[in-house]
């Protein structure tokens, strides 16, 4: 019935080069910090700046192709879900994080280091199951176009 909503866009800036690592199965897990600065005047007109630094992780064929064009100082558009993890560390404490989990990325101006050109807009396949050791094979969901109404284009007023 009714369903609930989790989604974040960011447009920002990474803090550091991506951090690629890739699971067992060879899916590819990339990483970033994501910057994104809000400003606005407080009571006596001064500026006052806000910086937030958000984790933001993908996956698969997104995860590669963020790890080869994204560079530390590029500007990205990131959509996903926000997700909160919470786990024991090694010294036996609770520990809490927070990541982006991104479903689409659009790299936004010109990439560092001379090379010019715009972004370009990617978008994650289905979202991956977790594995945990031996990967396992996953179908993806089929999507069925909507069923059509008995109308012709004639009858749209537009």
């Amino acid at each position: 019935m009714a369903r609930g909503i989790n989604k974040v866009i960011l447009v920002g800036n990474l803090g550091n080069d991506p951090d690629v690592k890739y699971t067992q199965g060879g899916m590819a897990v990339t990483r970033i910090s994501l910057a994104t600065t809000s400003v606005r005047k407080d009571r006596d007109g001064n500026t006052q700046e806000r910086t937030e630094w958000h984790r933001v992780v993908f996956f698969g064929k997104l995860g590669e192709i963020a790890g080869e064009y994204l560079r530390k100082g590029s500007q990205v558009y990131v959509e996903g879900s926000i997700r909160y993890d919470k786990y024991t560390g090694q010294d036996g404490v609770e520990k809490y994080s927070t990541d982006i989990i991104a479903d689409e990325m659009q790299m936004l101006g010109g990439r560092g280091g001379g090379e010019g050109g715009g972004g370009g807009s990617y978008e994650r396949s289905p979202r991956p199951q977790r594995q945990e050791s031996a990967p396992r094979p996953q179908s993806a969901p089929s999507r069925q176009p909507a069923p059509a109404d008995d109308f012709s284009d004639d009858d749209i007023p537009f």
